[in-house]
């Protein structure tokens, strides 16, 4: 039993390091748990953790039976009780352990995931934003333009109004 909670850990570990760096190794441990999640992956994984559960309220109460026996008494425990003392508070331990890293890694597929999403948002605002940049210099250009054209002709306009009163007083 212990040398399959080891492995776990170490199988927990490897995952958690591979979330943090960014590696080909961690693509494909999203993809696993987003897999995981689905269909019946959550009823398998809560089935797990409430087992992995029982066993560490089993192992924490037979440590309590065994304190509870020679609690009163002045006698030094016994040395087989003081081997399963010691297996059950390793093993106690050891499924603690495993519970609360099977937690962190869910916390941080869950954040790895939000964070995904946020980067593509913010992406997509970020060419929006460009996109709406490069159409107002395009309509400042456009903008600039006019003015200029509205300018000479205004300035055509009062050139033939002047020479129509120049021609209404000759005529």
């Amino acid at each position: 039993m212990l040398q399959l909670l080891y492995a776990v850990i170490f199988a927990e570990m490897l995952m958690i390091t591979s979330f943090l760096f960014k590696t080909p190794l961690r693509k494909l441990v999203i993809m696993a748990l987003n897999t995981a999640k689905r269909g019946r992956g959550p009823v398998v994984v809560k089935t797990i953790t409430v087992m992995l559960a029982v066993m560490l309220a089993s192992a924490l109460y037979s440590i309590y039976k065994i304190r509870c026996r020679y609690m009163g008494s002045v006698t030094i425990i016994d040395p087989t009780d003081q081997v399963l003392l010691s297996n059950h508070l390793l093993q106690a331990s050891l499924l603690g352990f495993v519970l609360f890293l099977s937690l962190v890694i869910d916390r941080l597929h869950r954040y790895i995931r939000e964070l995904r999403v946020l980067r593509k948002t913010m992406e997509s605002i970020k060419n929006q934003n460009r996109s709406l940049e490069s159409s107002k210099s395009v309509s400042a250009l456009e903008n600039k333009t006019l003015k200029e054209e509205i300018g000479a002709l205004r300035f055509k306009i009062e050139n033939l109004e002047s020479e129509c009163q120049v021609k209404r007083k000759q005529g």
